[in-house]
């Protein structure tokens, strides 16, 4: 007898086990849930600022560093090429960044702020701690912590996957 049907404790059960496995014992299916939740109550904070979701994530990314490549910044949001081009003219139209040709490769073009997306950073990080704050309300700060640290592991496992690496090796 399978140890999910054997009577076992629900924690000494391998979630896996069986077919009826339940969103709420997914780890993806939580994680997309509750990203789904924090999205939606940080974009209803910069909304007012007429900035969606998606320029969010460029921002985020150029306040950290500036000057990089359309490609790189794709990479670094983990969102298409295709979608970037679209999604930076569009930010340009709003004056929040600029392009620029690359001066040793005119083939590439290299992303930059604008004085007016630079200055978004002191308006728009605020909301998005206080939907941090929101989202850890209730949350002891040690357990704070280990979800922090788990979440991270847990990137990393899947990005160590993704590359062709074996989790596994690591234990």
């Amino acid at each position: 007898m399978s140890p999910a049907r054997s009577g076992s404790s629900p924690a000494e059960r391998n979630p896996l086990d069986g077919f009826d496995y339940r969103p709420d014992e997914s780890v993806g299916y939580l994680l997309r849930d509750t990203h789904r939740a924090f999205s939606k109550v940080l974009q209803a904070r910069i909304a007012g600022e007429h900035v969606t979701m998606g320029m969010w994530y460029f921002l985020r990314a150029l306040w950290e560093e500036e000057g990089v490549t359309q490609r790189e910044l794709s990479r670094r949001i983990g969102m298409m090429e295709s979608t970037t081009a679209p999604a930076l003219a569009l930010m340009e139209r709003r004056g929040l960044v600029r392009r620029q040709r690359d001066a040793k490769d005119r083939r590439r073009s290299c992303v930059f702020l604008t004085k007016r997306g630079r200055a978004l950073k002191d308006v728009l990080l605020p909301y998005a701690k206080e939907a941090n704050r929101l989202a850890l309300e209730g949350v002891a700060a040690a357990d704070q912590a280990t979800l922090r640290r788990i979440l991270c592991q847990v990137r990393t496992s899947l990005e160590r996957q993704l590359a062709g690496g074996d989790p596994a090796e690591e234990r």
